[in-house]
């Protein structure tokens, strides 16, 4: 499929206010990569083939295993997360499908033992924040394939 557009282009500053949302994000706390599991699962379930490339690879650069990424889709069924990323994967299930179910109590206390009432006000901002780029990446027929990831700065 072909672009349709170029959003940044059309409009640079409502992508430039977009990317301070995702500035914040990032420095907020929450460990990388969490946000990039995260990340990387809402994009499957939306199907945004141009998200999900982009996350799975600097999931990659950030040290992420091929073996977790490959299971991702299938997490409940795998040994290979920790209970506070379980919690988080079921969070971004309910609150990328909202319309299924509302964000069931249960699954809040759930996600409310991992987190903190902060990070998880940040684990949803997160998740809002993906799924926003979803929409954008999907609606504009953003090029999967094309994203590479910028250099990690040497420690």
């Amino acid at each position: 499929m072909a672009e349709r557009l170029n959003y940044a282009k059309v409009f640079p500053e409502g992508v430039h206010a977009v990317l301070g949302v995702e500035k914040v994000i990032r420095g907020s706390g929450l460990e990388p990569s969490l946000l990039e599991l995260v990340k990387t699962r809402a994009s499957q379930l939306n199907g945004c083939a141009y998200c999900i490339d982009m996350h799975t690879k600097d999931a990659r650069a950030a040290g992420e295993t091929e073996q977790r990424l490959y299971a991702l889709s299938a997490w409940r069924e795998t040994p290979f997360f920790t209970p506070r990323e379980r919690a988080a994967l079921t969070w971004t299930e309910t609150i990328t499908n909202i319309q299924q179910g509302h964000a069931p109590d249960e699954v809040y206390e759930e996600v409310r033992r991992e987190f903190t009432e902060a990070e998880l006000v940040k684990l949803t901002l997160a998740i809002a924040q993906i799924n926003t780029w979803n929409r954008i990446a999907i609606g504009f027929r953003a090029e999967p394939g094309t994203y590479a990831p910028k250099p990690r700065a040497q420690a």
